[in-house]
Parts: C-alpha cells; structure tokens; sequence
C-alpha cells in the first residue's frame, strides 16, 4: 500500500497537535505552580526579532487546517493568528483544529495532490499542485512553529522531553 498524502499531512498533523495539548496543559500547570502569568507566557519569545508562543501555536494550526482548507479553495494565506492573549482560547483553538482535522476523509485530502493553490504573500503569488504546497511548504512550517512553541516553553522551565512533542507515534496494532 502507498503512503497517501492525507498519510503524510493530516495523520502527522494529528499527532504533532495532539502532543501540543500534552504541552500546552503541562505549560499552564508549570505556570500555576511557579506563579507565572498565562497571559505573559503567551508573550513570550525566544529572541526580539521572534513571534510569541501564541502565534507559534496559530501558526502551526494555519499550516495545518489552514492549509488544507487554503488547498481546497485554491489561495492560501499566511497564518497571521489573533491578538488573544488568553490561554484558554490558544488551547481551544488547538481543540478545535484537532476536530477539524478529524473531520476530514482520506479521500477528500488525497484529492487535492494535483489541486492548483496559490500562495499569496502581499503582492507575490507562488503557484503550486496542492502536493507540493502541503510537503514542501506548510509541513515545513507547521513543524517549525510547533518546535518552537515547545522551545519556548522549554524555555520557560517547563518539564517537557522528547517524546513531549513526538506525541503518539502510529504504532501497529
């Protein structure tokens, strides 16, 4: 059997997300514990010239449910994330992309390999076939803002290892 594209993109979305719940209520109970603000850990950065944790985590849901549906409407836009400074809402927006995710068939994802997708960044448009859109560019970002979410956290003296962010492999059963 070949790996699909909804193998390649949604499955690992799903476990990589899934492991930022893990994170993210690790992250609040080393918050409460150690009396440091929620609000303020969803600011924090890793360098000046750095988004903060809540946008690292808005962006990898962007690069994940972002990009599928940016796929099946043809245009993607980069995840910008709101200015919510709420923990909660960030963690129930993870929930919910998980749900989203979720929802989606096998055979809907692998539908769009060859799906035209216009990634508009201001006035530059980069075209690409919906396969090379979902592994060339978004699974590289989604990876790299979730990385950086647990680095940041990391950062902060959360007690989180490796397999804090691997999540649950696809083991057989």
């Amino acid at each position: 059997m070949a790996i699909t594209l909804y193998d390649t993109t949604v499955a690992l979305f799903l476990q990589t997300l899934g492991a930022m719940e893990g994170v993210l209520k690790r992250g609040q109970a080393h918050c409460e514990d150690n009396n440091i603000a929620l609000a303020d850990i969803l600011e924090t950065r890793l360098f000046e010239n750095m988004l903060p944790l809540r946008y690292q985590v808005q962006a990898a849901i962007g690069h994940s449910v972002g990009a599928i549906e940016g796929t099946k409407g043809g245009e993607f836009k980069p995840p910008y994330g709101t200015p919510t400074s709420d923990f909660a809402a960030v963690q129930g927006e993870v929930a919910a992309a998980i749900a989203k995710l979720k929802s989606y068939t096998q055979d809907e994802v692998n539908a769009l390999e060859n799906k035209d997708v216009v990634f508009n960044l201001g006035e530059r448009q980069l075209p690409f076939a919906g396969k090379g859109f979902l592994l060339s560019f978004s699974l590289p970002n989604f990876h790299f803002h979730a990385t950086t979410a647990y680095d940041i956290l990391r950062s902060k003296g959360v007690p989180l290892g490796k397999a804090d962010y691997i999540g649950r492999p696809q083991l057989k059963m």
